[in-house]
């Protein structure tokens, strides 16, 4: 059977982040400072949290690492996320913890436009950037195309760019990739710790199924 292909990239750095981050944008709009609040931006306390889906005390976590970048996350997202919600989170045995890995400068742009809004919000945005992925992820000028689906999630663009420049968000970000890479070996999308087992790439929902019931056999 088919089986998707992890998306790798070189692990950039901090530096040559911002300078591409910068580089993306023909806005102007980028001075990568301390800004004001806006309304529709979450605090940093509520944009860092951990984002799970699922029952706190279901007897099996999965962890997934992801670029929504990547149209292998997103074929996840679409083809297996919902069998698996159905199947395992919403029936208590499994809860789901979603950790951004994002692999270039406009995932990365993605990801943080995401966090700002909000944990009550933020995985309609993951949604919302992982089904519009071809008009963002391939436009001249990704930036102004986020800009754009960001506004129809409802988040204005004057709260876009309060977003990326918030220097103190992106480094959070840079840094929970670093983490990820040095605890759990993550240097590609999508990436998967299911239980004990680690997976890199993804799979059709059958075979996924046969991993998620052999690590649920262990903790029950």
């Amino acid at each position: 059977m088919s089986r998707y292909l992890p998306v790798i990239l070189e692990f950039p750095t901090r530096r040559s982040v911002l300078a591409g981050l910068v580089g993306v944008s023909t806005l102007g709009f980028l001075g990568l400072a301390p800004t004001p609040s806006h309304a529709g931006v979450a605090s940093f306390t509520d944009s860092i949290k951990e984002m799970v889906i699922g029952q706190a005390d279901a007897p099996l976590t999965i962890v997934e690492y992801a670029s929504l970048g990547c149209s292998h996350c997103a074929s996840f997202h679409h083809d297996v996320y919902p069998k698996l919600k159905k199947d395992y989170i919403d029936t208590g045995k499994v809860k789901l913890v979603y950790r951004d890995f994002p692999l270039g400068t406009p995932a990365l742009a993605a990801t943080m436009i995401a966090r700002c809004s909000g944990s009550q919000r933020y995985f309609g945005f993951v949604d919302m950037f992982f089904r519009t992925q071809p008009q963002w992820s391939r436009a001249s000028n990704p930036l102004d195309a986020l800009t754009k689906v960001a506004r129809f999630g409802g988040m204005p663009s004057a709260d876009v760019q309060a977003c990326i420049s918030n220097q103190k968000l992106l480094d959070h970000i840079q840094g929970l990739k670093e983490k990820a890479y040095k605890e759990d070996g993550v240097n590609a999308t999508p990436y998967f710790v299911i239980g004990t087992e680690k997976l890199s790439g993804g799979l059709p929902y059958d075979e996924f199924k046969k991993i998620v019931d052999r690590e649920l056999a262990k903790v029950q």
